[in-house]
């Protein structure tokens, strides 16, 4: 077999899940030193994360509606080349002082973001290079019932898909070194 050659099939999925994200927990980059995979996994599952200083946090934005993460491998047989592009769509309704804050030192800084499904995955964006916030829309809206929001759209480019972190639920994930600190705003 070689090395680029396929290993397992798979069938026809049960109808079980469900699309959206729940939550987002926002990291500095700089704040984890490193990483460990799950046994055979072939570095698709995180198993955990180590912190650089014991006051690192990860900050929960809670999110409702039009979110999204969107993944896409493009692979070039001419360059010899394949590689990850990983958006994020995250839009925090109601505009305030403190959120205009964080948005403007989320434009300037680069994180790594755990994103948690509807379906209980948990997956973590920007692994080696980090993400960036590449645009920030801040709507007032035009009509009185539409949205005073912030539209995030956050990007990392990686070797690979963002791998899934191994947490059963947010209190597993809280418990992991890389969120021993969540801070729910």
């Amino acid at each position: 077999m070689g090395l680029c050659d396929i290993s397992a099939g798979r069938g026809l999925a049960c109808k079980t899940s469900v699309g959206g994200i729940k939550n987002i927990f926002l990291s500095n980059f700089d704040d984890i030193t490193s990483f460990t995979f799950t046994a055979d996994t072939e570095d698709t599952e995180i198993a955990s994360f180590v912190y650089s200083a014991s006051d690192s946090k990860g900050y929960r934005y809670e999110l409702k509606g039009g979110n999204n993460l969107e993944q896409t491998i493009t692979s070039s047989r001419e360059a010899g080349t394949t590689f990850s592009t990983q958006t994020l769509t995250a839009i925090l309704v109601k505009q305030d002082m403190a959120t205009h804050k964080q948005v403007k030192l989320l434009s300037h800084g680069r994180v790594r973001v755990v994103v948690e499904d509807y379906n209980g995955a948990f997956f973590l964006m920007g692994l080696n290079n980090g993400c960036e916030l590449t645009t920030a829309a801040v709507s007032t809206g035009t009509a009185m019932g539409d949205a005073s929001a912030y539209t995030l759209t956050i990007v990392s480019m990686e070797k690979d898909l963002a791998p899934f972190v191994n947490a059963a639920n947010e209190a597993a994930l809280a418990t992991t070194p890389f969120f021993s600190q969540i801070v729910i705003s």
